[in-house]
């Protein structure tokens, strides 16, 4: 009888190969995925196993490595690359801005172990002491492989980035020189090579980082700051009934329209049971809506994301999708202080439906792991 040979396998029959990933475990399932062209392009056709596409969670024990876990399946993975002494910063589908033990940086395929290293930041950690400061976005094109990074130090006055053919970093000063309303850095998201900058006097930076030559500020000049807006009597009775723990303001971008939400979460205790809470609200901008005193529009409350999530590890809203487990109207969270210290800030992995106003939490992994971190993605 003949036997296929290894050059053949990349022609088995689309209906084999089907059959073949939808009974693939999701981890094998995307390593069977770069095993040729031919079978990479036969899995954009398959739904995939249990899971295949629906948010992971990037756990980091204290214990150091770290794990995938399959909120679909209830199963953790353990990847094939060592990942003892590493920090994951951010991350764009299933790369991950990774910073090793030596302070290296580099973007890494948590399925496929691909690796793209970066250039160095020995100054900069020299000067700012401890890697442990660093913060920072990535976002990676999945055909094409280029890829933005950007990074700052806590407390730091500098963004720093470079691109893909970059051997160094080029910075973006944000106090010298800057518009007073656009100085600091309070949070940041990175959508393709867009950056948008949330600033302490409550003012959006948007810099664009597609030129060849440097970067370039969209808007020079603020044309309003960003107010929440004043709580009605009604709460604010309510929120006597409570202490406020924690709070953060974050950013987020919808992925189809560009728009900018401002995310307001805050973790509360109940003053008679003494039981912890988070609540969130989403805010956006309307300049029809002008403050008849300041002339300053004053932001509005945002009931519903419709059909879509938004993740704020990653700053953006998806489309929600039922089959992969992407949940309608939802915020994926795990903590507030990813892009700043935050000495009250804690991990807290939920998903958060805005209209029920109700929280679903993971309880079963606190039981399994001692966790300092986790992170959201959405493999591609």
């Amino acid at each position: 009888m003949e036997t296929l040979d290894s050059g053949r396998w990349s022609d088995l029959p689309v209906d084999i190969l089907r059959s073949l990933f939808e009974r693939l475990s999701f981890m094998d399932f995307y390593k069977a995925k770069m095993v040729c062209s031919n079978w990479y392009l036969c899995s954009k056709q398959t739904l995939g196993p249990k899971g295949g596409s629906s948010p992971l969670l990037l756990l980091s024990p204290e214990e150091g490595g770290c794990r995938l876990y399959n909120p679909e399946e209830d199963r953790v993975y353990v990847p094939r690359r060592d990942f003892s002494g590493c920090r994951f910063l951010g991350n764009s589908g299933k790369w991950f801005l990774v910073a090793d033990s030596q302070s290296n940086l580099y973007i890494v395929d948590v399925f496929s172990d691909e690796k793209i290293d970066l250039p160095r930041l020995e100054l900069a950690i020299r000067r700012w002491k401890s890697a442990e400061k660093l913060r920072g976005v990535v976002w990676v094109d999945e055909e094409t492989r280029d890829y933005v990074v950007v990074c700052r130090f806590d407390r730091c006055d500098f963004i720093r980035f470079c691109k893909k053919g970059d051997d160094r970093y080029s910075e973006i000063q944000t106090r010298v020189g800057v518009n007073v309303f656009l100085k600091g850095q309070d949070d940041m998201v990175l959508n393709g090579y867009n950056l948008y900058v949330f600033t302490p006097c409550c003012s959006l930076r948007h810099i664009d980082l597609s030129g060849k030559d440097g970067f370039e500020d969209v808007i020079e000049q603020p044309m309003f700051t960003w107010y929440k807006p004043f709580p009605s009597a009604e709460e604010e009775e309510r929120m006597r009934a409570f202490k406020v723990i924690s709070e953060s303001y974050n950013i987020a971008v919808v992925t189809r329209s560009g728009e900018v939400l401002l995310v307001h979460n805050y973790t509360y205790e109940s003053t008679t049971t003494f039981e912890k809470h988070r609540m969130f609200g989403v805010y956006k901008r309307q300049l029809k809506d002008l403050d008849p005193e300041t002339y300053k529009p004053c932001l509005v409350e945002v009931d519903s994301l419709g059909d879509e999530a938004l993740f704020l590890d990653l700053g953006i809203t998806v489309p929600a999708d039922a089959t992969f487990g992407i949940e309608p109207n939802s915020i994926y969270f795990t903590r507030d202080d990813r892009f700043r210290l935050m000495p009250l800030s804690f991990l807290d992995i939920c998903v958060y439906n805005l209209a029920t106003k109700s929280i679903k939490r993971f309880p079963t992994l606190p039981s399994k792991f001692k966790l300092k971190d986790a992170q959201w993605f959405i493999p591609s």
